[in-house]
């Protein structure tokens, strides 16, 4: 069977439900990623089949917006989470200068770690490794490091602060800002729980011990409860605070997102003005795929506020996700009118409208008037794209062939465009013959390797894709995407399944939630035909991403276990968004004729 699976977007991400509100810097304090970002487009660094996924989407444009906003601790936070989920070094070297300049030790550090794994040959991580543990602060002595006349000076700020009509609250909930740039997660969690103690009536003082706790600063072994519990204490003392609501929110979501979204309705009924908490629950509704009410959410938002333009936009966003191109069309007219947004955000987004919507000589027309800046690069790439679904191939290459194509990245990424101009066209050997080319002047480009080994496997040169692999694996020793494909591909194309059961494996402990590697998992277990096992991990891929790949391995599973009826269930429900997926209409002709 030769699949499509491993097929990766090359220029520009399709459009991913990813919006949430802006909050102030406040209220960003307190939440994670998961819950506190806005859309921006961002080219895909390490995308599987259809881009990246949605968590990940998520903390890059947490991190535009949070770099924007100058809240360099968040912006830092969020680009290590989204290059520690997508195992790349770019963003991994972005988290540690980030961190650096926020002056957040412990998180340049790990994010260092980060980059030299996932990058060996890299020199600068290593060199900011070794300057931080030149400065490091001594551990392991009793207090964790605490400076005792530093507590105490704090202490006393709090004491007068207690005393005077402010209170100490807003002491409390600058706490772990301040030790966040300095000290480890364990040192601020100790010292913001000693500083808490004395103040049980305080709402912010068990707010800052629940976020240094949510923030990673449990001794190992201390029970989960425990942020949960110093959250709660907080809402009791003040039910409507919307700060501490978000935070509950994001630990219920790391339990279950159904009870987070649950909590978050009754609270947003109970207080009709927390704009940020209606965010937060537009954003779980999008997570879930329910986006007609996350689109309810930010137009009535909207609707309260004329001004605000950011629910606006979530408005354009979610009804380009629902692919209501009309209303997504006329509200980003209406934005542009507006001037909204970072330099190319709408008219990026614009474009693409026309692009989904198959209107392609709009489209080009619209790519190239995205103004100059970190948009206008991929917005070009585009171009060429729109020129070959015209049929104009000849002229979509001339055009790449004239972009001024300045870095090493630049020039690999127009290779890889020339590449799937040629794919799309059906001339896979054409494109075969472009990235060997582009490979011989950059051998070290793991997107071009992967790309080319894509492609042979489509030629049926099975040989050479796994060659081209096993070189992406070696440069990319913990990308989970590398090893999948290489797993996948040894699983599927040759008699070596417990071989490529071993690398997917692998792949799914580094990305234990990520579809396609579930997908992979499930396959493998079939090759070496243990069903049941197989069954449980493709509906959990099914369930992540209902895919017609998926779909048509879950039939196949579910028809050699004798559930025919619902394998042929299963396969029509797929055939009916995709009436023409390859491995789909083989597998139904294979088994169901």
């Amino acid at each position: 069977m030769t699949s499509t699976r491993n097929a990766r977007t090359l220029l520009l991400l399709p459009l991913v439900a990813a919006l949430a509100v802006v909050h102030g810097p406040a209220q960003a304090q307190s939440l994670s990623p998961s819950l506190a970002p806005l859309a921006t487009p961002v080219p895909a660094p390490r995308a599987a089949a259809d881009g990246l996924s949605a968590d990940i989407f998520y903390r890059l444009i947490l991190g535009d917006v949070a770099m924007q906003r100058g809240e360099t601790s968040l912006a830092a936070r969020a680009y290590f989470e989204a290059a520690r989920d997508a195992r790349d070094p770019r963003l991994a070297q972005r988290a540690t200068e980030v961190a650096l300049a926020a002056r957040m030790r412990g998180l340049a550090q790990e994010s260092a770690r980060l980059w030299t794994a996932l990058d060996p040959t890299a020199e600068r991580p290593k060199q900011v490794l070794t300057a931080l543990a030149a400065g490091a602060v001594g551990k392991g002595a009793p207090d964790f490091g605490i400076d005792n006349e530093l507590k105490a000076r704090l202490e006393k700020l709090l004491a007068d602060a207690a005393l005077t009509e402010r209170g100490a609250g807003e002491i409390f909930l600058q706490l772990n800002r301040f030790f966040g740039e300095q000290q480890d997660r364990r040192q601020t969690y100790e010292i913001v729980r000693e500083l808490a103690k004395p103040y049980p009536k305080n709402a912010e003082a068990h707010f800052a011990v629940a976020l240094a706790a949510y923030n990673g600063g449990l001794p190992e072994g201390s029970p989960d409860t425990i942020p949960m519990a110093a959250v709660d204490r907080a809402l009791a003392l003040k039910p409507d605070w919307e700060r501490a609501a978000l935070l509950k929110a994001e630990l219920l979501s790391r339990r279950k997102g159904d009870d987070a979204t649950t909590y978050l309705q009754r609270f947003v009924a109970a207080n009709p003005e927390a704009k940020a908490a209606a965010g937060a629950l537009a954003q779980l509704h999008v997570e879930q795929k329910r986006y007609g009410e996350a689109r309810a959410i930010y137009q009535k938002l909207w609707d309260n506020d004329r001004n605000a333009r950011e629910f606006e936009f979530g408005v354009a966003v979610i009804s380009m996700q629902m692919k209501d191109w009309d209303t997504a069309e006329a509200l980003l007219q209406d934005l542009k009118r507006a001037n909204y947004g970072e330099n190319g955000i709408v008219e990026l987004f614009y474009a693409q409208v026309a692009d989904e919507s198959g209107r392609y000589q709009d489209a080009v027309e619209r790519y190239k008037a995205v103004p100059e800046g970190e948009r206008a690069w991929p917005a070009k790439l585009r171009v060429a794209a729109m020129l070959a679904k015209q049929g104009k191939v000849v002229e979509a290459r001339k055009y790449l062939e004239d972009l001024p194509a300045v870095s090493i990245e630049q020039r690999v990424q127009v290779r890889q465009a020339e590449a799937q101009l040629l794919r799309d066209a059906n001339d896979n050997a054409g494109a075969y013959a472009v990235l060997t080319l582009a490979i011989k002047e950059h051998p070290e480009s793991t997107d071009l390797l992967y790309d080319a080994a894509m492609v042979a496997e489509k030629l049926d040169r099975v040989d050479e894709a796994e060659m081209r692999l096993r070189r992406v694996v070696e440069l990319r020793p913990e990308d989970p995407q590398a090893l999948n494909a290489l797993g996948y591909t040894l699983v599927d194309r040759t008699n070596r399944a417990g071989e490529g059961f071993v690398l997917i494996q692998k792949a799914n402990k580094l990305a234990p939630n990520d579809s396609f590697i579930l997908d992979s998992m499930g396959w493998a277990l079939f090759r070496l035909g243990r069903y049941d096992e197989a069954e449980t991990y493709l509906r959990r891929a099914m369930k992540e991403r209902p895919d017609a790949e998926i779909a048509a391995h879950l039939g196949e599973v579910l028809w050699a276990k004798g559930e025919m009826a619902q394998a042929r269930d299963l396969w029509q429900t797929q055939l009916k968004a995709n009436p023409d997926h390859p491995v789909l209409l083989e597998t139904m002709r294979r088994l169901a004729r």
